[in-house]
């Protein structure tokens, strides 16, 4: 799985970041199950894409609110 930098997030649209961010909480969840079993993990890689795509949304909302 490639890193998604904040740049390609913000050029993504919302349905697009919302497709992404729950392929990324399934992906996050077969990884700790995998992690579990032999003990290497992308997990944390995965919980720091997640967050990326998280914030943005959270930052694009609020200066929707704020123009508003």
């Amino acid at each position: 799985m490639a890193t998604l930098k904040a740049k390609e997030i913000l050029n993504m649209n919302e349905t697009d970041r919302e497709k992404k961010l729950k392929e990324l909480k399934l992906e996050l969840v077969k990884a700790k199950a995998n992690a579990a079993k032999s003990g290497s993990s992308k997990a944390k890689e995965i919980r720091k894409i997640v967050a990326r795509i998280l914030t943005i949304n959270n930052d694009k909302n609020k200066s929707e609110l704020n123009k508003k």
